[in-house]
């Protein structure tokens, strides 16, 4: 019982250390160069510490139970010798976690919003909504073909250098054709994938899979897949925004 505590009490020492210089730079730049009192400062007490709080349970969390499920279901799948369904399960993984990241639900709805303002799409709520969710599937399934390419890649030994550069030449190339409404948010779209559910999930199927299979060492083949999980959002939604 002592082990879990002393190392729950580790986690919320390390989240308030990672915290502690966002709120330097806040504190200096509100006192010194704006030379104005703090807003609100009993609530920012407050927020701050429920954010240590809940980015501690969010790590601990990671670490107790994401990690190691991620890599246990995928040496059990390596053990199986199945790839289809290895394939099949990281598409899921990859499709799921991706639908309920918060960040890619927020920058959706917004740009949404935005490209009704900007007369890209009717301004019904309707037409918002669709617009929306056909941009969250369109990530989702980006980000599931990720999975799958970046599993290949480790089954079969593939170097990751050549998948990388040729998805960003695809990326060059499409930007110079594809509407220039979706170019920014196809951008973002890469970036809000690797967030708080997808990369630690990612991550932990490519280590376990890579320790699982003989001849992959997981410091070479684990990583990488959060690289092309950034990669292929850009793909698709640049070619979503071509086709709607």
């Amino acid at each position: 019982m002592k082990k879990p505590l002393i190392q729950f009490f580790k986690t919320t020492l390390n989240s308030a250390r990672d915290l502690a210089p966002i709120a330097l730079v806040i504190a200096f730049f509100q006192i010194f160069v704006l030379q104005q009192p703090i807003p609100n400062m009993e609530e920012m007490i407050v927020g701050s510490i429920f954010v240590v709080v809940g980015l501690t349970f969010f790590v601990y969390g990671l670490e107790m139970g994401l990690f190691p499920i991620g890599e246990s279901m995928a040496f059990a799948f390596a053990r199986k010798g199945d790839v289809m369904w290895l394939l099949i399960f990281a598409f899921a993984l990859g499709f799921g976690t991706t639908v309920a990241e918060p960040a890619l639900i927020a920058v959706s709805k917004k740009a949404a919003r935005i490209a009704a303002q900007g007369g890209v799409i009717e301004t019904t709520d309707a037409a918002i909504r669709s617009y929306a969710l056909g941009l969250k599937f369109t990530v989702a399934i980006s980000v599931g073909m990720a999975a799958v390419i970046g599993v290949l890649r480790i089954v079969k030994g593939w170097p990751i250098q050549w998948i990388i550069m040729g998805g960003y030449i695809l990326v060059v190339m499409m930007t110079m054709i594809a509407p220039k409404e979706i170019i920014g948010i196809a951008y973002d779209s890469g970036g809000v994938t690797t967030s708080t559910i997808t990369v630690p999930l990612m991550t932990a199927l490519g280590i376990g899979l890579a320790s699982s299979i003989k001849g992959r060492n997981p410091m070479l083949d684990g990583f990488g897949l959060i690289a092309l999980a950034s990669l292929t959002p850009m793909i698709f939604v640049m070619a979503y925004g071509m086709i709607y």
